[in-house]
């Protein structure tokens, strides 16, 4: 493995007990980092702890939360602490992929939808960053990455793109915030990607929407995000790197 500088950092990775939040757990792991792992449904994030915790060898903390309620937000915190000690490194990867609302036109919107997918996206976002960056700005070091999506640069998936344009402005804002402290604040944004779920569909959305001609590996998404979480990447704050391996046709600049 890359020597990122990681090696005994204690992370929290929201939605880490499948998908890519799984992916991004067991990678920081290998890196040498503890991790509270957090999601909503206790059985399957045990299982995930004890799988990450046999083939890393570190410690896999599983923490049930909803972070779409503050108490259980601070408490994963206030928890994370005391199993672990502190905490250096919030990766924010609870959201349903593709969201919810799965409206492609006005007319089709559903407000709770909407109100639903900003409260778990952009809001539970926010709930953990509040509760992790005065311990992150005390110890004058730390990193939180939120992970978006592809859908930001799109039109056609309105509340998709929403979702993921709030997730860059509270990047940002938190970045300049923080970043003086010693906290950077990047997002990176994840097109259609191959994780235990993903279906031949998918594989085909993903091989035509990407410039390698092939979809991209959770792991691939992983190793950008451990980078991005170590003293190395000091110099990436408030920005957001897209990890879908090239949209065709598209500039960014």
């Amino acid at each position: 493995m890359a020597d990122y500088q990681l090696q005994g950092k204690r992370a929290i990775v929201t939605g880490g007990s499948r998908g890519i939040g799984r992916v991004i757990a067991r990678t920081l792991a290998q890196e040498g980092v503890d991790v509270v792992i957090s999601a909503r449904g206790r059985e399957a994030l045990e299982r995930t702890a004890q799988e990450l915790a046999a083939e890393t060898g570190r410690r896999i903390v599983p923490i049930v939360a909803d972070t779409t309620s503050k108490a259980e937000v601070d408490a994963l915190v206030a928890r994370t602490v005391e199993a672990l000690g502190g905490v250096d490194i919030l990766v924010n990867a609870a959201a349903l992929p593709g969201g919810i609302s799965t409206a492609t036109g006005v007319a089709e919107i559903v407000d709770d939808d909407v109100l639903l997918d900003i409260d778990v996206k952009v809001v539970g976002y926010l709930r953990t960053a509040r509760a992790v960056a005065p311990l992150l700005v005390e110890q004058g070091w730390g990193r939180i990455i939120n992970v978006g999506g592809l859908a930001i640069y799109k039109t056609g998936r309105p509340v998709a793109t929403l979702r993921n344009v709030g997730v860059a402005a509270i990047t940002k804002n938190l970045a300049d915030e923080l970043g003086p402290k010693g906290v950077n604040v990047v997002a990176v944004h994840p097109g259609a990607t191959r994780t235990e779920r993903t279906t031949a569909e998918t594989e085909a959305f993903g091989a035509k929407n990407s410039s390698l001609g092939r979809i991209v590996d959770a792991s691939e998404v992983a190793a950008v995000i451990a980078f991005l979480a170590s003293p190395l990447s000091v110099a990436i704050n408030g920005d957001a790197i897209p990890v879908g391996g090239g949209l065709p046709g598209a500039i960014h600049y």
